[in-house]
């Protein structure tokens, strides 16, 4: 039986709203702060690609535009980017509890999504060539009765060490 502490002021206000009193925290963690870059990596060579052809269009006559247009473009586009990547990044929380896994994300849609460790059949540790190339990884958990994973873990830095502390905490809690 496990006892009961106080949830320490660095959870989230939208974890500790879900947290029983007696419930104690294991491992809360965030992504990697890679994660703004990976999340944006796509936006962030369009702007790229986007202010090339334009800083290539701006050396014709009929060109609006110039170099310096082309390049705060490009500067704008990605730093907006970067700036909603942040965002996404700090409302990222992941708890693991004596009693479940908890993921936690959203901007203006929030989602929250937990599996109890009780019920947790399947766990997956998943590298994306990014996340590998940066030694990160996502974690899955499936829990019985369902065909999907309930909760995944994004970007997590030491994702196999991660993935063994759940390991043993579904050994040592599972009720």
């Amino acid at each position: 039986m496990s006892t009961a502490v106080a949830v320490p002021r660095t959870v989230p206000q939208a974890l500790q709203a879900v947290l029983h009193p007696d419930e104690t925290i294991i491992l809360l963690i965030r992504p990697s702060p890679l994660y703004i870059v990976l999340s944006s990596f796509g936006t962030l060579v369009a702007a790229a690609i986007g202010a090339l052809v334009l800083a290539y269009a701006a050396q014709f006559p009929w060109s609006p535009w110039t170099d310096v247009h082309a390049a705060t473009f490009g500067i704008g586009l990605a730093g907006m980017r970067l700036a909603w990547g942040w965002l996404d990044w700090i409302n990222h929380a992941y708890a693991l509890t004596d009693r479940r896994v908890i993921a936690r994300r959203g901007v203006l849609r929030t989602m929250l999504t937990e599996a109890p460790l009780a019920r947790i059949q399947n766990t997956i540790v998943v590298q994306s060539m990014r996340e590998r190339l940066c030694f990160l990884g996502t974690l899955g958990f499936a829990t019985a009765g369902r065909g999907t994973f309930d909760a995944f873990w994004e970007s997590v830095a030491t994702p196999f060490e991660v993935h063994r502390k759940v390991l043993e905490a579904i050994e040592r809690y599972r009720r």
